[in-house]
Order: C-alpha cells, then sequence, then structure tokens
C-alpha cells in the first residue's frame, strides 16, 4: 500500500486549496460516510465531488468485482481522494491506480484541509483606515475569518483561532510589530479562541466585552464597554456594543473599517439562538433587529465591513483585494431587512441553521471553564460554522 505521505501519489491541503482559489477544475472523490459529508466537504466553483464510502471499496475488492465496479463511478480524471485523516482514501487512490485511473491522495484528509490557513491584506490605502496595515485571515475550512491590525510597530489581533496562535506572532513580527492586543469581539461557540494563549506566550493583552464576565468569564481580561478605545500605532479600535447574536458582541471601528464579528457578515447576520436557546432566542433576535437597523447598517455606506465569518461557498470580493469583506452599501442591499420587527423576527427564527458541533463545550472552554489539550482543541472544532441565520432566499 503507499504511504499517504508519499508525495508522488498525494496532494497536501494547500496545494487543493490553491487549485480551488485559481479556479482549476478539482475532481474529488470523497470515501466518507454519506452523514459526514453531508455534514462538513470541501466546496469550490470548480469542485466535483462524488461520494462513494469506503465500504463499498472494500466490498467490490472482496467479492473480486473492483474493475466493473470503478468503471461505474465514471469518475472525471484526474482524481483526489479524501477521507477523515488520508488513510482510506490512500487505498482508494491506490485501487483506482491499479485500475488505470488519474488518483491521488489528500495527505491528511480533512483534518489536513481544518489546518489550511490563508491570509490577504485589505485595501486599507486610503485615508479611512488610520494609516493600518490589516490582514484577513480565512480558515477555507470552517469559513472562520480573523484580523492583524499593523500600525507603527504595533499590531492587534480580532478574534484569533488558537490553532493558529503562531501565524499572527510570525506574521507580526515579519511586518516589524509587537502584538500587543488579542481580542475577541465575543464568546465564540464554533472555534477555541487564541486570546489566552496570545497572552501567554507574548505580552499581548487578551481583551473581551465586559458583557463576557457575564456570562461566565473566568480568567483575567481587559474588558471592553461601548466607546472605549484601543490604540495600536496610530490607530484607534473603538468599541461598538452590537448585541443580538449574543448580549456581549462588540464590534470594533477603525475609522471606516468595521470589524463586525458575528453581528453582520457579508451576505448574513448571527444566529440568535446560541446563548440562551430556544427560550431566549426570540428576545435576542428582535435586539439583533435594532443593532442591524439602528447601528450598523446606519453607518456610512462606505464602511468597509470585516466580518467573523464566511458561508462556505462564498466568492472573494474583487473590488476589496479578493477578501471576503464589503462594504456597508451593497450588503444592506442583499440583506433586505423587513421594516417591521416582528417580521424580522418570524423569519429569522424560521431561517435557523443545525447548531455548530460541541458549541456548548467550546462556549465553557472560551470562558475558561473547561481546559482542552491541542489535541482535542483541534478534534472539537472540526466541521463547518453554522454561526448565521440562512440567507434570504437560500
Amino acid at each position: 500500500m503507499t504511504d499517504e505521505n508519499d508525495d508522488a501519489h498525494s496532494l497536501s491541503a494547500d496545494e487543493v486549496h490553491d487549485r480551488i482559489w485559481r479556479g482549476e477544475r478539482v475532481n474529488l472523490l470523497d470515501v466518507r460516510n454519506r452523514d459526514e459529508f453531508e455534514a462538513w466537504h470541501i466546496t469550490g466553483d470548480a469542485v466535483e465531488t462524488v461520494q462513494v464510502p469506503y465500504a463499498e471499496f472494500v466490498a467490490a475488492k472482496a467479492r473480486g468485482g473492483v474493475t466493473e465496479f470503478v468503471a461505474d463511478l465514471g469518475l472525471r480524471e484526474p482524481v483526489i481522494a479524501v477521507c477523515p485523516r488520508g488513510e482510506a482514501s490512500a487505498t482508494v487512490a491506490d485501487i483506482l491506480r491499479d485500475e488505470g485511473i488519474d488518483a491521488r491522495n489528500l495527505a491528511e484528509g480533512m483534518q489536513g484541509w481544518a489546518r489550511v490557513y490563508v491570509s490577504r491584506e485589505l485595501p486599507t490605502d486610503s485615508d479611512g483606515f488610520d494609516g493600518a496595515t490589516v490582514l484577513q485571515y480565512d480558515r477555507p475550512a470552517t469559513g472562520c475569518l480573523s484580523y492583524l491590525v499593523v500600525s507603527d510597530g504595533e499590531a492587534v489581533v480580532v478574534d484569533p483561532l488558537r490553532a493558529f496562535t503562531d501565524r499572527y506572532v510570525a506574521d507580526a513580527a515579519e511586518r516589524g510589530a509587537d502584538l500587543r492586543w488579542a481580542i475577541d469581539t465575543h464568546v465564540h461557540a464554533d472555534h477555541l479562541s487564541g486570546v489566552r494563549a496570545l497572552a501567554a506566550e507574548t505580552d499581548a493583552e487578551a481583551v473581551l466585552p465586559v458583557g463576557a464576565t457575564e456570562r461566565g468569564l473566568t480568567f483575567d481580561a481587559t474588558l471592553l464597554e461601548d466607546g472605549d478605545e484601543i490604540r495600536v500605532g496610530d490607530a484607534a479600535l473603538t468599541a461598538l456594543h452590537a448585541p443580538g447574536h449574543t448580549t456581549e458582541l462588540t464590534a470594533l471601528r477603525c475609522g471606516d473599517l468595521l470589524f463586525s464579528g458575528d453581528a453582520l457578515f457579508a451576505d448574513s447576520f448571527g444566529r440568535p439562538d446560541l446563548e440562551r436557546g430556544d427560550e431566549g432566542a426570540r428576545d435576542l433576535a428582535g435586539t439583533l433587529y435594532e443593532t442591524l437597523t439602528e447601528r450598523l447598517l446606519a453607518l456610512p455606506e462606505d464602511t468597509l465591513v470585516a466580518p467573523g465569518h464566511r458561508t462556505p461557498d462564498a466568492d472573494p470580493n474583487p473590488d476589496e483585494g479578493d477578501s471576503y469583506a464589503a462594504r456597508i452599501g451593497p450588503i444592506g442591499e442583499r440583506l433586505r431587512i423587513p421594516d417591521e420587527r416582528d417580521a424580522f423576527v418570524e423569519r429569522v427564527l424560521d431561517s435557523l441553521p443545525p447548531r455548530p458541533a460541541n458549541y456548548e463545550d467550546i462556549v465553557a472552554a472560551n470562558l475558561g471553564r473547561e481546559s482542552l489539550d491541542d489535541e482535542d482543541a483541534f478534534e472539537i472544532e472540526l466541521g463547518p460554522n453554522n454561526c448565521a441565520v440562512e440567507a434570504e432566499g437560500d
């Protein structure tokens, strides 16, 4: 059997991502079980996926019918086999090559895909961004977005992921900056926060909204209230309380740039039922309506929204450096928020997707109430984020 990490017969997750990003056709054969595939899989405009459980390949081989079985699949070549860790898919890739099919394996499988982390610089060359350099980090496996703001030898990271803390430190250093602050816009429910890890590894201060204490925050942090200011070099980040997704969520304004966390996305907004469950979802949906209509969408139309998430199928914005940022004006037009609060609330409650996997454990860890080692932390956040309300028309 070919080693799943053999360069001649495998592709890294970064290589697969680069092909998808360039718009190249990528033919995937996902050999996980159907429920695993439907919950979380690799997407892209030019991605074509055939899903066939590994057990069917094993059964075909056992009965001596591999040739006919593989022929019936009608696979387009070259094909990349995918499984959870790159082991079963390596075997399948071997089987396909034995049948004369151009097949390679996704090294480390979906776990490798979860480690892909790319950054792009936002086009902040106008006077509206306080002269700061801003990097947007994208985790394609989950759609989580984080940000590094660098100004005059200092840096702040917004909504950092624990799994990639070394990356923020290295990127700040590469730009001649010391990391001063690590800020969470809210208590995240879909990934492990990196604020404490960064505070422990550097001189950065952990920062959370003041309302996190009411949710049970157990570790020391600088607490942000509405209107508070965090200075980084020549730039200033001003706190803007934006409840609805959670009670404490606080966006950050940096000139004409808005780090919106999960309050507002390019094509949707944060769901209101994760903090208080079904019982509190209606009240928080009403609060979300007020936040959107009176605070966020009321900002100047050319405000650039840097959201905390993107959808798996989201297209990068060519007008904003191929990032997943967008202007307030077009966002408001896409969202079509109803004029009536009650109509908005009913729409939201009728559009809630399944809750993120393990979200209660993730929230507990992000509040400091539970401890997870690095391996458990990585495993617990695998899968898609489901923090957004489904966009109208989805």
